[in-house]
């Protein structure tokens, strides 16, 4: 997607080695301060969603726990995303589940509403409609808009082939393409001394 479509860095799973995860977007914006909605989408969440939860990157307290992900299972849903906090540490990484949050927090955020389940949300700039696909992994969360997913596989073939075709020594080194060492060996890059 050139580049683009991951959500903040600082959004990073809980448990690095639980983290590998894929599916449709079940959005929510719970808003700062509060989970009601998160709670809601796990009601009518079908197996292999994943819950997508917009706080306004609100850092104040934690929105999603070890309950949440013992429901979230329970639901068989696949990942929480969310750009707000989480807390219970040890509980998610018992639970087993794939959580996406921008930090821990053992405050707790109320349940009062409102919110929504089911609309567009934006994270990190990115706007994220439910049944977008979202793909977690140790490094984040990118999400590709559904419009987009036979281009975006498309052009993930095609990098894949380019980045493996840079040169490689027998042992296995990868080494700078060729094309750069032409480039700085022209007229075009001026060495100052």
């Amino acid at each position: 997607m050139d580049g683009r479509g991951a959500l903040g860095y600082q959004i990073k799973a809980i448990n690095p080695e639980s983290s590998a995860f894929a599916g449709a977007a079940l959005t929510c914006y719970a808003g700062p301060d509060d989970s009601l909605a998160i709670l809601a989408a796990f009601e009518i969440a079908q197996p292999g969603d994943v819950i997508v939860a917009a706080t306004e990157a609100f850092t104040g307290s934690a929105v999603v726990g070890d309950l949440f992900a013992a429901m979230a299972t329970s639901a068989a849903v696949s990942a929480i995303v969310t750009d707000g906090l989480a807390r219970d540490r040890d509980g998610i990484i018992a639970a087993g589940l794939p959580v996406f949050a921008s930090g821990i927090s053992p405050n707790s955020a109320a349940q009062s509403g409102p919110g929504t389940v089911g609309l567009p949300v934006v994270i990190s700039g990115v706007r994220i409609v439910p049944g977008d696909v979202v793909v977690g992994d140790r490094d984040g969360v990118v999400v590709v808009a559904q419009d987009r997913l036979d281009d975006v596989h498309k052009q993930l073939i095609a990098v894949r082939a380019a980045e493996s075709s840079y040169p490689k020594d027998p042992d296995g080194r990868v080494h700078v393409p060729e094309y750069i060492r032409d480039l700085l060996a022209s007229d075009q890059v001026r060495y100052l001394s």
